[in-house]
């Protein structure tokens, strides 16, 4: 067995830091962001809507639409819900575990 192979847990231990760090908090923020992101584009692509169509739907902009979907912007639960209910007339149900 290889040494060197370590779990994903410890990689990312030794890349962002431990949990409870700065950097570690900050990493899991945006791993978060991106998934919230891919969630909505595939939403948005299973309702055969363009970003420009989810945008109009949810009185934002085609610009925001795509930094969410890229995972460059935290966005709200207000947001959150606006885009995926009234947008997409999917259902949001939130967990804090």
């Amino acid at each position: 067995m290889n040494e060197h192979i370590t779990t994903f847990d410890e990689h990312l231990d030794q890349r962002y830091g431990v949990i409870g760090t700065p950097e570690r908090a900050d990493f899991e923020i945006k791993a978060k962001a991106f998934a919230i992101g891919e969630i909505i584009r595939d939403a948005r692509r299973e309702a055969k809507l363009t970003q420009q169509q989810l945008a109009e739907r949810t009185g934002t902009k085609k610009s925001f639409i795509s930094r969410i979907e890229n995972g460059h912007s935290d966005i709200q639960l207000s947001t959150l819900y606006r885009l995926m209910e009234i947008g997409l007339g999917k259902r949001v149900n939130l967990t804090i575990g």
